[in-house]
C-alpha cells in the first residue's frame, strides 16, 4: 500500500496543502514582521521632537493688556503681534476695506467675529522678512497708523494690510483661538 503524507486535503474541495507551501507563508508573515521591526526605528525619526512640538502653539495670558496697547510674543521662532485695537482703529481698518489694496482683504477676513479688538500677526515683512516697527509706544506706525518696515519703506495699516511699499503681501494671520477668560492660543 502505497500512501502519500505529503499532502492534504484542505476543506473538502480537493486542494492540496503540501508542508512547503506552509513554509512559504510561515517564512513570508516573519520576513514582513522583522521588516516592519527593521523600518519602525526609521520612520520613528521622521516624527516631530518634542522641542518642536513644545513650539507647535503658545498660551498667552491677555490680562492687563490696555485698550491701544500691543505685545510681541515668539512663536515658532517669529515674532507675532498682538494688538488690541481702538474703536478708532477698527473702524479705520473696516472703512479703508473699499480701498485699493495691493493685497485685497477686508478686516472681518483678518480677525474673529466676535473679537474684533484683537489683531494677531505674524511679525515679519513680506518683503525680504524684517520685523516691521510699530509696536512700542511712540515708534513710528508708517502712514497708515499700523506698523512701517524702514529698510524698505512698507507700510501696513490697523489691519495689517500692506498699503504702501514694496511688500507683495499682508502681515500674515497665524491661526489662533481664545480659550476659556482671557487665554489666547496661537497654533
Amino acid at each position: 500500500m502505497a500512501t502519500s503524507n505529503k499532502t492534504a486535503s484542505l476543506g473538502g474541495h480537493g486542494e492540496a496543502v503540501t508542508r512547503r507551501d506552509f513554509l512559504y507563508v510561515a517564512t513570508a508573515a516573519t520576513g514582513a514582521v522583522g521588516a516592519v521591526a527593521a523600518t519602525w526605528p526609521l520612520i520613528n525619526t521622521l516624527n516631530p521632537a518634542a522641542d518642536t512640538l513644545a513650539l507647535a502653539s503658545v498660551e498667552i495670558s491677555l490680562k492687563g493688556i490696555e485698550v491701544g496697547q500691543s505685545i510681541t510674543v515668539k512663536w515658532r521662532g517669529k515674532p507675532v503681534f498682538v494688538r488690541r485695537r481702538t474703536p478708532q482703529e477698527i473702524a479705520k481698518a473696516q472703512a479703508d476695506d473699499k480701498a485699493a489694496l495691493p493685497d485685497p482683504e477686508i478686516d472681518a477676513k483678518r480677525v474673529k467675529k466676535d473679537k474684533a479688538e484683537w489683531l494677531v500677526l505674524i511679525g515679519v515683512c513680506t518683503h525680504l522678512g524684517c520685523v516691521p516697527g510699530g509696536q512700542q509706544v511712540g515708534s513710528d506706525r508708517g502712514e497708515f497708523g499700523g506698523w512701517f518696515c524702514p529698510c524698505h519703506g512698507s507700510h501696513y495699516d490697523t489691519s495689517g494690510r500692506i498699503r504702501k511699499g514694496p511688500a507683495p503681501k499682508n502681515l500674515e494671520v497665524p491661526e489662533y483661538s481664545f480659550l476659556d477668560g482671557d487665554i489666547l492660543k496661537i497654533g
